[in-house]
């Protein structure tokens, strides 16, 4: 059967969360029910990173991983968990190292060693050639001087806030950014007109589930299915039908994670 390439696409959200323990399979089919057509689960730790993996390979070409250390989770770093990460990331259905950057907001590990392990993983995914989903909070000017210094990098800095200099800085790097929830939130005007002036073919849709539910489900547990209102919020604010948003969107997607290209494309007239 020839692979679809239509839908939307939420290329990042948490499936190995706690609040979505033993309700994989449902929430996933509520998602294909709004007319999601893939999804891609993030790892956060060595552990989660696993499981995410494990979900890929339950749902192959519906449900993709990424594998890496957050910030709030670099103390845990050691060169045998590298050594694992990179094992794990030959798998096909992992398509980015992530989520990966610098997080000074909470500074649930130090900024040293949060910058640290941000690096080896930049090299990591030089190395075996995949792209980085980039996490990046009240540290824009730290995250963009270790993305120029690691260059060349290939990525997406995801839940994008509005931050022009981030915005800026991460398209001359040639990265791609990714919104969700918030942009549907009442008071996130500056966000609205930031994506606005946007190349469009450099943005993508995610939920960041559990996290971050749009309107009109914000304050519960957000749901992949729930990008379907980012994507409508994203179609109105660049007068198009949510259709050509979801087509617009879905091709972003597919040029930041090429394995997922690839795997369409080997299914055409299968």
């Amino acid at each position: 059967m020839k692979a679809a390439l239509g839908g939307w696409v939420d290329m990042h959200l948490h499936l190995t969360d706690p609040a979505f323990q033993g309700e994989e399979a449902a929430v996933l089919a509520r998602a294909w029910a709004a007319g999601v057509q893939w999804v891609v689960t993030s790892g956060t730790d060595l552990e989660s990173s696993q499981r995410a993996v494990a979900l890929a390979r339950r749902f192959p070409g519906r449900v993709w991983a990424t594998v890496g250390f957050h910030p709030h989770e670099a103390g845990q770093w050691t060169e045998a968990s590298e050594a694992a990460l990179e094992g794990l990331a030959g798998d096909p259905h992992v398509v980015a190292i992530g989520e990966i950057g610098l997080d000074f907001h909470y500074t649930f590990a130090p900024r040293d060693v949060q910058e640290a392990v941000f690096r080896r993983q930049l090299r990591l995914a030089r190395r075996l050639s995949l792209p980085v989903v980039i996490h990046s909070r009240e540290a824009t000017a730290e995250t963009l001087a270790v993305l120029r210094e690691e260059m060349p990098v290939e990525g997406v800095l995801h839940c994008f806030t509005g931050d022009p200099e981030l915005a800026q800085g991460g398209l001359e790097l040639g990265l791609f950014l990714s919104v969700g929830g918030m942009l549907t939130f009442k008071k996130m005007e500056a966000l609205r007109e930031a994506v606005a002036t946007l190349p469009r073919d450099r943005i993508c849709l995610e939920t960041d589930a559990p996290y971050l539910a749009p309107v009109p489900y914000r304050g519960k547990r957000n749901e992949p299915a729930w990008v379907v209102e980012s994507g409508k919020a994203l179609a109105d604010l660049w007068g198009v039908d949510p259709d050509e948003a979801a087509a617009v969107t879905g091709a972003t997607a597919r040029r930041l994670f090429p394995r997922v290209a690839e795997w369409e494309r080997s299914r055409e007239g299968t």
